[in-house]
């Protein structure tokens, strides 16, 4: 099966907020993507609350690896990613409900 969608979130020290990031994400509904947590080195627990995550939802990847920035931790989860398409969120923000769904519809009509 064809990955429509590459959820790509680069995280550091983001422990306060990353569970109302995924949870939003994971809320919209679509079955045929993937979550790429990449921890970009985090001193708090961001770690174990993404580890948890994914042990929650199937499509959830998590990457640990030393702090190298923002730049090099997206490109190591583009590296990654097997979706037609792709989202970079900040581990700081959620999404509306139907953001990633209009998204993909827009990206497929051009």
């Amino acid at each position: 099966m064809n990955l429509a969608l590459s959820v790509i979130i680069p995280v550091y020290n983001s422990s306060e907020y990353i569970q109302e990031c995924i949870t939003s994400i994971l809320d919209t509904g679509l079955k045929s993507m993937e979550i790429i947590l990449i921890d970009d080195g985090s001193k708090d627990n961001s770690g174990k609350i993404l580890d948890r995550l994914a042990q929650m939802d199937r499509r959830i990847r998590v990457i640990h690896k030393e702090n190298t920035g923002y730049g090099n931790t997206v490109n190591v989860g583009l590296r990654q990613a097997k979706g037609e398409y792709i989202a970079i969120i900040e581990s700081d923000d959620f999404i509306e409900n139907n953001m990633l769904m209009e998204l993909s519809a827009i990206a497929d009509e051009s």
